[in-house]
């Protein structure tokens, strides 16, 4: 016994390392499907634990067997209640809120605001986060029922073509990425700059969501679970021809209306509206969804 306790605080060292790598990680920006990392920390942290277990069998075979049943005891015991954790959706849901609701974003609102607005006094900080909102909403439900057309109006040419590339080949699978059950808890203007004959407008959202993947004939899940949340940080990037104002008669940005005439959003496919044959997703009338990616 007097030679386990002089051992005693490897041991607890090597279960506090386990204990740290058994710990719920961070889900944000992750690999969606993935279930993470090793199970047993890194490289180094294997090399050290088996040089000291070599090192101990060599001096006192009876201790260096008493000390690997406590730390393989202890290693069954993290693996079972991490993989208990990882199957309990409930549990994982209430680590997902924690996050999101623990997730500092430094709000740039207004000062990029106010250096869009030096040229462009009409333009509304509020008005255009609600625009950014509703667009990422429209995304995800265009991205559920595979139909791309609704979207059409508020996407440059190269994002349209390249989500509806995504969706066929769905389509072509016979599968549904569900995302549904969406809470946005934030969404503010990051960053302003002019590149050209272009004005680019990034903003930053976070949402909790429900995300996974299912088989059109069977409705059978193939990927994720249905029942469990994902926190996700998101970039936005607009684009607008340089010079262009916000039009002071308009109630704001909208994706229901043409910019140019103000009539209902029924765009072609090559970006164009029918009443007046302007092309609304170029920039040229007023801001246009270019891009939209996670960010870390």
């Amino acid at each position: 016994m007097k030679k386990i306790q002089q051992h005693l605080p490897f041991i607890l060292l090597i279960l506090s390392l386990l204990a740290c790598t058994f710990a719920f990680g961070d889900v944000g920006n992750q690999n969606r499907y993935s279930s993470g990392g090793g199970d047993f920390g890194d490289g180094d942290g294997i090399g050290a634990l088996v040089g000291y277990l070599l090192g101990l069998f060599i001096n006192d075979p009876v201790t260096g067997l008493v000390v690997l049943v406590i730390i393989l005891v202890a290693y069954f015991i993290l693996r079972s209640k991490k993989k208990k954790q990882g199957s309990d959706s409930t549990f994982i849901n209430q680590q997902v809120n924690n996050q999101a609701n623990n997730d500092f974003v430094f709000d740039n609102t207004a000062s990029v605001a106010a250096q869009i607005q030096a040229n462009d006094p009409n333009f509304s900080s509020d008005k255009f986060i609600g625009f950014a909102r509703e667009v990422f909403m429209k995304i995800q439900e265009a991205w559920t029922t595979k139909d791309w057309k609704p979207i059409r109006p508020f996407e440059s040419e190269n994002l349209f073509n390249q989500h509806k590339q995504q969706l066929d080949e769905y389509i072509r699978l016979g599968k549904t990425n569900v995302i549904e059950k969406i809470g946005i808890k934030h969404c503010s203007l990051n960053s302003f700059r002019e590149d050209g004959e272009k004005e680019i407008l990034v903003v930053w959202l976070n949402a909790i969501m429900r995300d996974y993947v299912i088989d059109d004939a069977t409705k059978k899940v193939l990927e994720s679970d249905p029942g469990r949340d994902w926190y996700m940080r998101y970039e936005m990037v607009f684009n607008r021809k340089a010079g262009v104002k916000t039009d002071p008669t308009r109630k704001g940005n909208s994706v229901t209306n043409c910019p140019n005439c103000g009539a209902p959003t029924e765009i072609t496919s090559s970006g164009q509206c029918p009443y007046c044959g302007s092309v609304v997703t170029n920039g040229e009338h007023d801001w246009v969804l270019t891009d939209i990616h996670a960010r870390s």
